[in-house]
């Protein structure tokens, strides 16, 4: 049954620290830098899309819920990166005060990364359950790939790449993939992130 966009963002939100690993007290303040970009706010536009998508396609919403959170995990992640002093310099996030400036710039590099090697922590996690169901299985490899590719180097890192190099002429050279905009497609991929129940 398809929900509204506050009802998806709500799934998500009351899930979405559920899924931060446990880490040895020595870590505390990473993990405590990584929960406080998560617990930021925002729209989730990226991670209720997915679900919507998966709805709409006829699957199950709670299934394809670890790769949502992934994807908010990853969107995080890039904000951290995107307001650092080298990256966009930028002192506050929703109205908030940027994750280096409350945790310093090394401490939110380091959170950035937790968050993005997190992000597929969880999706492996989630694939380890469905070793025995190869059909099950190949969907969430699809998956998988297109949440790589769409956060990587032919993705998201590539149209941050573009965006420091053409810093100082931004309109004229924006890359295809600038502002995130394969998140969205890695979103909406419908042949790959909607899972029917079994």
């Amino acid at each position: 049954m398809e929900k509204t966009y506050d009802e998806y963002k709500g799934l998500i939100d009351k899930h979405l620290l559920d899924l931060l690993p446990a880490v040895d007290s020595k870590s505390n303040t990473l993990y405590e830098a990584m929960k406080y970009s998560l617990s930021s706010g925002g729209k989730r536009l990226r991670p209720v899309l997915l679900l919507s998508c998966c709805d709409f396609a006829g699957g199950n919403v709670l299934e394809a819920l670890p790769y949502a959170a992934a994807i908010e995990y990853i969107h995080t992640y890039s904000l951290i990166h995107d307001d650092l002093p080298a990256m966009d310099n930028d002192d506050l996030r929703r109205g908030k005060p940027t994750n280096h400036k409350v945790y310093g710039d090394a401490m939110a590099i380091l959170a950035g990364d937790g968050l993005l090697s997190t992000a597929f922590e969880i999706i492996s996690r989630d694939m380890t359950l469905y070793m025995d169901d190869m059909e099950q299985l190949k969907k969430r490899v699809r998956s998988l790939n297109v949440i790589a590719k769409g956060s990587g180097v032919r993705g998201m890192v590539a149209g941050q790449s573009s965006d420091v190099e053409n810093e100082e002429n931004r309109v004229s050279n924006i890359h295809p993939y600038q502002q995130d905009g394969s998140s969205y497609k890695g979103s909406h991929d419908g042949r790959s992130l909607s899972w029917r129940s079994r």
